[in-house]
């Protein structure tokens, strides 16, 4: 095996050049470099990454906690964040925490699993929690249930998509529109996304009817799918959804096509997510396109800066991604 002397031996420089030259100080001249990392190539030198991280107090590897593996959107989410951390030379372990406590442990256990810090996608925690936080490794939280923590944290941007979606069925013709949700608490998904439809109706002069906020609980196709069956043959006037994720809108799409309901020339369809399956649906599926990959890469930097941090430490930062619209053929495009 290849080591540090053997390639300063064959650079003519000293082991603690090569040293320099791998860790990328700064203080090294451009032709010593260059000749230094000739030979790594001519050697075939390896650098231990594991024992370089090992030195220095760290794994290379941080730790992402979702609520569930198997849904469309948290599986997105997790390719974006190991893409984000792939780029920055980092791995990620993944692990699914299905409810609070298992989010709390998250946060409590990650230094004894060796991360180097945590991503956590928050669904049970609430505002009461937010003490719970502090504590002494690096974490970024990504969601909407935790408002003034002790954290860096990436939201969606749910207030102004869902004014922005529920807007677009409004301007395709859409009155009566029927928001599909989950139950609403004081700070979550659903609460901020029913704000926006709530605001975008009432900027276009037209009720709120609470018979039109549709509750299911849980987020999935086959809620979706029940819940638009209910819907339709309760009599209920509506000639366009919004729902809080694309795996309920997929759902309503299949639920509304077993009464008989056309898509969209009788009730026009939104999601939120713009997952990839959203595409091959018949109907296509229109959807709220959420910066995700710009989302990941503000998550891993905050954590990494986080890891890296000196004292004092820097404020934490609240970080609204970006979003637009995909407007496919459920509403029309």
């Amino acid at each position: 095996m290849t080591t540090i002397q053997d390639v300063a031996k064959a650079a003519g420089v000293s082991p603690m050049t090569v040293s320099n030259v791998i860790n990328d100080h700064p203080n090294v001249r451009p032709a010593t470099r260059e000749k230094v990392l000739e030979a790594m190539a001519r050697l075939d030198y390896r650098v231990n990454v594991a024992a370089r991280n090992l030195r220095k107090g760290r794994t290379g590897t941080i730790g992402l906690a979702v609520p569930e593996v198997n849904s469309a959107y948290y599986g997105l989410l997790a390719a974006t964040i190991i893409a984000a951390a792939e780029r920055r030379g980092l791995r990620v372990s993944i692990e699914q925490t299905a409810s609070r406590d298992n989010e709390l442990d998250a946060l409590s256990l990650s230094r004894n699993r060796l991360y180097d810090g945590l991503i956590l996608s928050a669904a049970g925690m609430g505002q009461g929690d937010a003490e719970r936080l502090r504590v002494d490794h690096p974490v970024v939280i990504l969601g909407d249930r935790i408002f003034g923590g002790p954290v860096d944290h990436v939201a969606m941007p749910n207030f102004e998509a869902s004014h922005a979606a529920t807007r677009h069925l409004i301007e395709r013709g859409c009155r009566r529109i029927a928001f599909v949700c989950g139950a609403v608490e004081e700070v979550d998904t659903s609460s901020l996304r029913i704000a926006g439809y709530r605001r975008a109706l009432e900027d276009a002069g037209l009720s709120a009817d609470r018979a039109l906020v549709q509750h299911v609980g849980r987020l999935g196709m086959r809620e979706g799918a029940e819940r638009a069956r209910e819907m339709a043959r309760s009599g209920l006037d509506f000639d366009g959804v919004f729902c809080v994720t694309d795996s309920l809108a997929m759902g309503v799409l299949r639920g509304l096509a077993d009464v008989g309901t056309r898509v969209p020339d009788q009730v026009k369809v939104i999601g939120f997510d713009n997952v990839s399956e959203s595409e091959f649906f018949i109907p296509s599926l229109s959807s709220v396109d959420p910066d995700h990959d710009g989302m990941a890469e503000r998550a891993v930097d905050l954590l990494i800066r986080r890891i890296g941090q000196t004292e004092p430490p820097a404020p934490h930062q609240d970080v609204v991604g970006g979003f637009s619209l995909v407007i496919r053929e459920s509403t029309g495009g």
